[in-house]
């Protein structure tokens, strides 16, 4: 048998522990990455459950689901003639706001309300803005940040979930959002669910009654089509207001609240209705 050389011995026994030192490290680096990106993760996802997402509705009770508006499209939601068209200021009054409540913001986007809802409940306050895109929450934190806002939330929902403790909300804020929901059913039972025993959610829908809104069909609701879809769910209408230039503002409580019901009429429901 042929013998190795003994400075080949040595040679190969210094590359083998060179090399054995080299994966070591390599795998320790591997490690320490590893738990950076789960400590990263666990910092920034809120600690839930694995969720099964359901196939997307297309439609839902004779209604087409329209897409839900991307990130990309963010800057319209800040447009200069916002206020204008929509009398966003008349619709913060009629919310009837105090200090000291919690509020939902249901589909966020870059915080247009959520800044505004923030000024207005106060630092006793609270708003949970909830979005299902990341991107979304990203553009809300960084305008929070530079109007010094501290009391709003950032929540990433999915579209089934939208994360919110049980009992947490006096409102729950949606403003023309709820007509892109794929998952409707499941969102408006974890709504109810967040609500306080009183509390109410707020549908502002551009009016599918009026050809005048120039807002595309899909992203326009009937007030018909919202008591098709609310009222089955657990709600009940309690609310009405009709003055603004574009949209439907319909306050629900959930079914079991003592606040009172309405007729689509603005008036009273009778208690022994059929």
């Amino acid at each position: 048998m042929k013998r190795w050389p003994r400075r080949a011995w040595s040679w190969m026994t210094f590359a083998c522990a060179g090399l054995c030192l080299a994966l070591t490290g390599a795998w320790a680096s591997a490690q320490e990455a590893g738990a950076s990106q789960a400590d990263a993760a666990a910092a920034t996802t809120p600690a839930q459950k694995p969720q099964r997402i359901p196939q997307p509705l297309t439609a839902y009770k004779g209604r087409r689901i329209a897409q839900a508006m991307s990130y990309l499209g963010a800057d319209w939601l800040v447009r200069e003639t916002r206020e204008r068209e929509e009398a966003c200021t008349k619709l913060l009054k009629v919310l009837d706001l105090k200090p000291g409540l919690t509020i939902c913001d249901m589909g966020c986007g870059n915080g247009f309300y959520s800044l505004k809802l923030a000024e207005a409940v106060g630092k006793d306050g609270k708003i949970l803005a909830v979005d299902i895109q990341p991107e979304m929450l990203s553009l809300l934190e960084k305008r929070a940040k530079a109007a010094q806002v501290e009391n709003i939330e950032p929540i990433l929902g999915s579209v089934i979930d939208p994360q919110l403790p049980d009992e947490s909300c006096d409102l729950i804020l949606l403003v023309d959002v709820y007509h892109e929901f794929s998952h409707p059913e499941h969102m408006l039972k974890a709504m109810r669910k967040a609500l306080k025993p009183t509390g109410q959610i707020v549908l502002v829908e551009f009016r599918l009654e009026d050809p005048r809104v120039p807002i595309k069909l899909l992203h326009k609701m009937s007030k018909k089509q919202i008591l098709k879809e609310l009222p089955p769910n657990g709600y009940k209408l309690v609310r009405e207001y009709d003055e603004l230039p574009w949209q439907h503002v319909m306050f629900f409580a959930r079914d079991d609240s003592p606040l009172p019901e309405i007729t689509s009429s603005g008036s009273p429901k009778s208690s022994n209705r059929e």
